[in-house]
């Protein structure tokens, strides 16, 4: 299961990279020039966690735009594609865990820049980004598909809450886990990590 999201990421980032490398040097560029001129204090772990929002964001955009990963026709009954493929089967994993996983870095971007405390604004927006992508892929010829929109929403309540148990764990660390060299160095570890894992 682990290899079969590796490949999907890596086939995603094989045909996006051109797209993510120019929206990624944009975005540096901007806000590295916006801080110097304002005189903004640059806080490495913040602005490495507002950069992946934007990679994850052009790679959503690739995945429901360009790549086409759906098997069937189009599907406005709730929960019948959720359970089409056998329960335990790789097809079957692949569709829940794959759509779950689709949204819940929105959830967790949402709860970290829009401070919210209610779930039900977090499900509005969830909702309202899942719809749009499905009515865009009805547009452009692909597949609408409600259970998509169901597993989506869950997907960004689960990311939601898990930044919310986070931050619950982490005021309750001692006063040098708050400091920003430490998240600093948390942030470029993770991230090494994550490139080392990608890496063929």
């Amino acid at each position: 299961m682990i290899e079969g999201f590796k490949g999907e990421i890596l086939s995603i980032l094989e045909f996006s990279w051109p797209m993510i490398a120019m929206g990624v040097i944009i975005a540096v560029l901007l806000r590295v020039t916006y801080l110097f001129v304002n005189k903004k204090k640059l806080i490495l772990h913040e602005e490495l966690f507002k950069l992946c929002f934007i990679i994850y964001i052009l790679c959503l955009f690739y995945a429901v735009t360009f790549q086409d990963v759906s098997w069937s026709s189009h599907n406005y009954i709730p929960f019948k594609e959720m359970f089409r493929y056998d329960l335990g089967s790789s097809l079957f994993y692949k569709n829940i865990f794959g759509n779950l996983l689709l949204f819940l870095p929105l959830g967790i971007f949402i709860a970290k820049y829009v401070k919210l405390e209610k779930t039900s604004i977090t499900l509005i927006i969830a909702f309202i980004t899942s719809l749009s992508i499905e009515v865009i892929q009805f547009l452009i010829g692909r597949v609408f598909d409600v259970d998509d929109i169901i597993l989506n929403v869950i997907g960004c309540i689960l990311g939601f809450y898990l930044y919310k148990l986070f931050e619950k764990f982490s005021d309750k660390l001692p006063k040098f886990f708050h400091k920003d060299i430490f998240w600093d160095i948390v942030t470029v570890i993770a991230l090494g990590g994550m490139i080392w894992f990608f890496l063929p």
